[in-house]
């Protein structure tokens, strides 16, 4: 069964888990359109489809204290793979303690070196971006390849302008993480663009996406933060 949600969907499912966690039982999808504040056919219709993936179970209940023939009802919980999906999304705490140990390791090379000088460390972000790791690794590598990039041709206005609008990425009313695949395919057409650093990562927009729309929302607050400071340490 394809697991792919999107963002919604698996903040529903998140919210969904945190109701049946508290409650300890099947939940009517009444109470769940209640605790949410949606509509009772949004939270049917999404169950459902959640259902069709995998992630939920259905059940049919009828009162006990109705004699004769009655309507069931019908309650949902989630799966032992609703559960492992988000402990894995979320990042298990190895995970995190392994990206935050990632993540230090680059901004420190990034703070020590200069524009002209971080050619190692573009080259083996390239070689590690393809290889299967987790959502939240491989976008944080990918956002630093991407950025590492454009600070190379960054005299060009278009660029520098794209810099600057990389120092607000994540916050109220600025762009998302979402516009790095944009920025990479604009990159990819670019006459002063390495053609081995574009062509790589261009094959991996697809997936980014894919992995970015699989974070929570304090993952991708995080990467916001992150892709700030990136931007900020390579204009300076």
């Amino acid at each position: 069964m394809k697991k792919k949600l999107t963002h919604r969907q698996l903040q529903f499912l998140s919210q969904f888990l945190d109701i049946y966690r508290e409650m300890e039982h099947s939940v009517h999808y009444v109470t769940v359109a209640e605790r949410l504040g949606i509509g009772k056919v949004t939270a049917y219709e999404m169950l459902r489809l959640l259902e069709e993936k995998g992630l939920v179970r259905a059940e049919y209940q009828t009162n006990p204290d109705q004699h004769g023939p009655g309507r069931s009802t019908v309650l949902f919980y989630p799966t032992q793979e609703a559960n492992r999906l988000i402990n894995v999304l979320a990042g298990e705490p190895a995970d995190l303690e392994n990206w935050q140990v990632i993540k230090e390791h680059i901004l420190q090379q990034l703070r020590e070196g200069h524009a002209d000088g971080y050619e190692n460390l573009l080259s083996n972000l390239l070689m590690r971006i393809p290889e299967r790791r987790s959502p939240l690794i491989f976008v944080t590598e990918l956002i630093t390849a991407v950025i590492l990039t454009l600070a190379t041709i960054q005299q060009a206005p278009e660029i520098r302008a794209l810099m600057e609008r990389l120092h607000r990425i994540g916050l109220p009313r600025e762009i998302g993480l979402s516009v790095l695949s944009g920025i990479g395919v604009f990159l990819s057409v670019l006459e002063h663009t390495n053609r081995r650093s574009s062509t790589i990562l261009l094959a991996q927009f697809s997936r980014y996406e894919d992995a970015l729309s699989q974070l929570s929302e304090e993952s991708r607050r995080q990467l916001g933060e992150f892709t700030r400071e990136v931007a900020q340490i390579l204009s300076g």
